[in-house]
């Protein structure tokens, strides 16, 4: 059965993404393979511009029985079918193993500075001064490196995610919940405060000044380390995606303004140190709540879970969300040049094109025509516009635990804890009273007025520093417009969901998972955001200028 998924593309998404996401299927069916997992892959298939990924079975993929056997067969067929018993033996593999340990280490010496090496060389191009051939080379070079880092993307999550799932798995058998171990791992990625402590050390420069920059060449001109402090950071995070991960958002070099209501009155956020020594408090406290005996596979567990959070925080800027900025920034040049020659109608329309109509359009204007891609771009413009269903295609029965082989259960129990805390997991009714509870993030409450939005592009243009931001999820690119948040509601998530995470490293009370939130939370109210009960209260509705309740 396949599964909407809005996490990363929302709906009506530009074909070159589209073509960058077959780079999924292809890399988990990869880490599947080598990790002994007992499915084939994660399917991803776009319909009509929304994402649907689908588990892909290991043992006949394309013909689902409709119902399980009884389990003594099932149990008996999965033992002996042989691809299952070479996934079972290389499953205990990884569990002896732990290929995350020297995929972390990996990352951190090697891959990580190679690929912001990459990025620095590729954003240091000015694309501007290109001749047609150049610039249709270039983007040559972009497209090949996007689908590459795409590829990487995926496979990195089976090493930065896995460890986790096995932390909360084991947690869970020890009678501790997931919302008591999650806060162990606080403070463990320092790449998700480093950029925040740049703008921090920026706006107690400008602070000091006594002044009031109106843009950025102002901040710039208060002192010498402003403008380095600030050169730098966008020089590193400038051609970052902001505000969605499809080519059709922005870059934080196109939001300028954002830029520098973030230094002006963005969020503070917790202080790295005394949030690390936080989180070590924590882990050390549910240390003794563990059987004496399995204390020193919870160090273990623990240990190797925050290991991987940084890894797991690092790896979408790096091979997705500064890639792909960097292409639309080619692209955009593209547009503009094939627009001065009459072969579009507007500059946007090259992000209609296909993956192999971009350089020979842009190289020597071989392609489809200006009516035809403003067609194709008002056509995902309708279907965006769409409403699609959560699921396609018939049920298809997921065999118990228990009919596993040992390694298996353990691995498939650690993915499905993952998946109810990063709030992937089927979702259940909604209990009455229930519409504005969610899991708190955060020790005390806030009040603010609320700013609902579908979408970052409409986060952006509404919030004011101090407001509450309401939303279904947030993925990374909320993180600028988050700096500015006083506290964020989320309609989906749970502990371990983008939301969570950035809210504990931001400082900022939340209340993740409040099914009812964009539905009874009015745009405009005044909200009283309460993360130690997990509930979200309207205090004052605009609409009718009265207190509620």
């Amino acid at each position: 059965m396949w599964e909407l998924d809005r996490s990363h593309y929302p709906g009506g998404t530009t074909p070159l993404s589209q073509w960058l996401m077959q780079g999924c299927t292809t890399s988990m069916r990869r880490a599947f393979e080598e990790f002994g997992m007992p499915a084939d892959t994660l399917e991803v298939r776009f319909v009509h511009g929304f994402m649907y990924t689908r588990l892909r079975p290991l043992i006949a993929p394309d013909r689902p029985p409709s119902k399980l056997p009884p389990l003594p067969i099932l149990r008996l067929a999965v033992r002996l079918h042989p691809a299952m018993r070479r996934r079972a033996r290389r499953a205990a593999t990884t569990l002896r193993t732990r290929p995350w340990r020297r995929m972390v280490e990996e990352w951190s010496t090697t891959l990580r500075p190679r690929l912001e090496g990459d990025n620095a060389a590729l954003g240091a191009v000015d694309v501007s001064c290109l001749d047609d051939a150049g610039l249709a080379s270039h983007l040559e070079r972009l497209l090949a490196y996007c689908r590459d880092n795409f590829e990487l993307h995926f496979y990195l999550h089976a090493f930065d995610l896995g460890p986790i799932g096995l932390l909360l798995a084991d947690c869970q058998r020890w009678g501790i919940s997931a919302a008591e171990v999650v806060p162990a791992l606080v403070g463990a990625s320092p790449s998700t405060s480093a950029p925040a402590a740049t703008v921090a050390r920026l706006r107690r420069l400008v602070a000091a000044s006594a002044t009031t920059p109106r843009d950025l060449g102002e901040v710039r001109a208060i002192s010498p380390e402003c403008a380095t402090l600030l050169d730098d950071y966008l020089t590193r995070k400038g051609p970052m995606m902001v505000t969605r991960y499809d080519l059709d958002g922005l870059t934080l070099d196109e939001q300028p303004d954002v830029v520098l209501a973030t230094i002006l009155e963005g969020a503070e956020g917790a202080d790295p140190a005394a949030e690390k020594a936080r989180g070590s408090a924590v882990g050390a406290a549910l240390r003794h709540r563990v059987p004496a005996p399995e204390r020193a596979r919870f160090d273990e567990r623990l240990g190797e879970a925050r290991a991987t959070m940084d890894l797991r925080d690092d790896n979408g800027p790096n091979t997705v969300e500064l890639p792909v900025g960097l292409l639309r920034r080619a692209l955009l040049e593209g547009g503009r040049r094939l627009r001065a020659a009459g072969r579009i109608s507007l500059a946007e329309h090259v992000l209609e094109l296909d993956a192999h109509e971009v350089v020979p359009l842009v190289r020597d204007g071989t392609g489809p025509g200006p009516a035809e891609l403003a067609r194709r771009a008002e056509r995902r413009r309708q279907l965006a516009t769409l409403e699609p269903p959560a699921r396609l295609g018939p049920e298809e029965p997921t065999p118990p635990l228990e009919v596993l082989a040992p390694a298996h259960r353990v691995l498939v129990g650690a993915i499905q804890a993952l998946l109810v805390q990063l709030g992937m997991a089927a979702h259940e009714t909604e209990q009455a009273g229930a519409a504005l509870r969610g899991v708190g993030v955060g020790s005390a409450a806030y009040r603010g007025r609320a700013r609902v939005a579908h979408s970052p592009e409409e986060a952006v243009g509404a919030m004011e520093p101090g407001d509450v931001l309401v939303v279904r999820f947030t993925t990374p690119a909320y993180n600028t417009i988050l700096a500015l948040a006083g506290a964020l509601v989320t309609a989906d998530g749970s502990l371990l969901c983008h939301a969570a995470v950035m809210a504990r490293e931001l400082g900022i009370p939340a209340v993740i998972g409040a099914p009812g939130a964009l539905r009874d939370i009015p745009e405009g109210a005044e909200v009283e955001v309460d993360p130690v009960a997990g509930l979200v209260r309207v205090v004052t509705d605009a609409r009718r200028a009265e207190p509620v309740g």
